[in-house]
């Protein structure tokens, strides 16, 4: 692991920007002003405006603190191993207080569906694994790591590495292009090419929206379909977190079967919410929700997988009846009936 400390002391400012481009928002946000670019970053802050950081409290030395806590959180490399072979869910409270009387472990290479009504907790179990509770969520869940609880010092270093999720909405708060999205992507995550992962990521991405996009469009003016397929490509492509979550992937207007395809790859433990029976059945087992707990857990038989091939049938014919919608075209009674329906 990296120490940013030792790099942040022996770094000039130019330097540490070259290597890690991210620090630029830091320095930002401190509003530090102008900097020596030249001289190594200890000898720059004694050289700033001292009145300025009395003024807000703060010494060198916390501003150095700060800023290899912030490298630690955004810039650990992609391909650092944070050696997770299983999660273990363990159960806290149904909504009516009862004991959720539940210990489901998960390896990696595992895809588990998430199925249940509306409001029934879904979203919660996703939100549980992704800050990786200790009994500190409305659920009272706890999850374990390799078998063990994670101490707090383990669990917040390991907070943002884990876990990459893809939520039921997307929305940008920088004005840049996709390609500018895409390439400081790449850079803070340290990809070996980032040129040619950018390229493999906007031609996933517009492989998954239903309508093409191109690289000079702002991520502000993506639909909600092409941000979600935008994040699905940078989530396969560039992210290693050995978990993925995906919250009713459905919903959001794309190849949904492709894109699950994509991101079930690399060995990485998959959980997916969903209503759709198709990605229900495609998982190795299913989490049946119901009044906020995990009620039971079905292990996917052969007789389901069978069944999925009818299921993708009627499924492919709604499909071809939503692009006719969409293409402007009339639905007659014989578009139907010539499927068996």
């Amino acid at each position: 692991m990296l120490d940013y400390y030792d790099i942040i002391e022996h770094s000039s400012l130019h330097d540490l920007l070259d290597r890690f481009p991210i620090a630029a928002d830091f320095f930002d946000n401190m509003n530090l002003g102008r900097l020596d670019p030249d001289i190594p970053l200890p000898d720059a802050l004694d050289a700033a405006d001292q009145d300025w950081l009395e003024e807000l409290g703060i010494s060198v030395d916390d501003i150095l603190e700060q800023l290899s806590d912030f490298l630690s959180v955004l810039s650990a490399p992609e391909d650092e191993d944070t050696g997770l072979q299983d999660i273990t869910i363990i159960g806290g409270f149904y909504k009516d207080g009862s004991p959720e009387d539940i210990e489901l472990t998960v390896h990696r290479g595992e895809v588990l569906s998430i199925v249940g009504p509306t409001g029934s907790g879904k979203s919660r179990l996703l939100g549980d694994i992704e800050c990786i509770a200790q009994g500190d969520t409305p659920t009272g869940r706890r999850i374990k790591i390799n078998g063990e609880y994670p101490d707090d010092e383990t669990r917040f270093d390991l907070e943002g590495r884990l876990v990459a999720q893809l939520s039921q909405n997307m929305n940008f708060v920088m004005d840049l292009s996709v390609r500018s999205f895409l390439e400081m992507h790449a850079r803070s995550r340290f990809c070996e090419d980032p040129e040619d992962i950018v390229s493999r990521c906007f031609a996933c991405a517009n492989d998954l929206a239903g309508e093409q996009f191109s690289e000079d469009v702002k991520v502000t003016q993506l639909s909600g379909g092409q941000s979600r397929a935008l994040m699905i490509a940078d989530t396969a492509f560039m992210s290693s977190s050995p978990i993925v979550l995906i919250d009713e992937i459905e919903n959001a207007g794309i190849d949904r079967k492709q894109a699950v395809s994509i991101l079930t790859k690399n060995d990485k433990i998959v959980f997916i919410s969903t209503h759709d029976p198709l990605l229900a059945l495609s998982a190795d087992k299913r989490i049946v929700i119901r009044n906020g707990g995990i009620s039971k857990v079905i292990v996917t038989s052969e007789e389901e997988r069978k069944s999925s091939a009818a299921i993708e049938k009627l499924d492919d014919t709604l499909m071809r009846i939503r692009n006719m919608l969409r293409n402007g075209e009339l639905i007659r009674a014989e578009e139907i009936t010539r499927h068996g329906f």
